[in-house]
């Protein structure tokens, strides 16, 4: 089982943020963490925090700073809000990163879901129904871009005469692609028909919800002819704030029975070198943990 931090929170208190954040991710690269996500938003949305109060930064120029910083981690948004950048301009974010790391970049997708958000910054998103159009169109796009077909595409919503994509991606045939939610009427067709990875809840239930969730898509997946097993199953959890090693190794153990391939952390608060290493340490206990897709 992959074991990865997500930072949601930059409210260290001495407002060191790129010093801080620098430590802390180094330490998850050099402690054999799978990836560190980033949230994709322009204010603090970490629902521990009063949306707005706490700093927070932009998702895609961190990315960047952590590509410099580190050696061996992955890299993505969790997830990007597809309405907030342009089409092209999000796939060259995505490719840019992953060319800049050598192949470590992810691009993890969803619709969107923050209005408030949204007005405040005067950000573009559009009622549910449209807003899922406008991501397939974008996982469309980004599949062609990627494949060097520079043909003109046209959507009902986005219209590229010449979609270039240059340079390349290092990883081939793209960089891993991550949608987040699990709508089964929207979300789960799409992760089917172009996704690499899904990503669900831990909600508080026994498991209820994510096995009803993977066995929707595993009915999807054999419906479309596709091997569930080639689908990455990632759940996001938070650490709680006295959690030990052992006490979080049994839970991956739990959420690897329900058929979890990856476990993608968030902290209560801004993380600290301790709770980085509270992951590290756990990474042997868990490491031969669920399928791995």
């Amino acid at each position: 089982m992959r074991v990865s931090l997500g930072v949601t929170n930059y409210s260290w208190r001495d407002g060191a943020l790129g010093a801080r954040l620098d430590q802390v991710v180094r330490e998850a690269d050099r402690g054999g963490l799978d990836t560190v996500w980033v949230a994709d938003h322009l204010v603090q949305a970490d629902p521990f925090v009063a949306p707005g109060e706490t700093e927070h930064l932009e998702a895609y120029t961190t990315l960047g700073f952590l590509a410099a910083r580190t050696e061996r981690v992955r890299l993505g948004a969790m997830v990007t809000a597809v309405t907030f950048r342009a089409p092209a301009l999000l796939i060259k974010a995505v490719t840019t990163l992953d060319v800049l790391s050598n192949g470590r970049a992810w691009f993890g997708v969803g619709a969107g879901y923050q209005q408030d958000e949204a007005l405040w910054m005067g950000l573009d998103v559009p009622p549910l129904p449209e807003r899922f159009e406008r991501l397939e169109e974008t996982l469309q796009l980004a599949r062609r871009m990627w494949a060097g077909d520079e043909t003109r595409f046209e959507g009902a919503h986005y219209r590229l005469e010449r979609p270039v994509s240059s340079p390349s991606p290092v990883q081939r045939p793209h960089p891993k692609i991550l949608i987040g939610g699990t709508g089964e009427r929207r979300t789960l067709p799409l992760v089917v028909r172009y996704a690499d990875a899904c990503n669900v809840f831990d909600i508080p239930d026994g498991g209820e919800t994510v096995r009803r969730k993977l066995d929707v898509l595993a009915r999807l997946c054999d419906e479309a002819g596709r091997g569930f097993d080639t689908v990455e199953k990632t759940i996001s959890t938070r650490l709680g704030r006295e959690e030990s090693a052992e006490q979080f190794a049994e839970r991956c153990a739990g959420f690897a029975e329900l058929g979890l391939d990856h476990v993608v952390v968030i902290a209560a608060g801004p993380w600290t070198e301790e709770a980085v290493g509270t992951l590290t340490a756990a990474v042997p206990q868990v490491r031969d943990l669920g399928g791995q897709a």
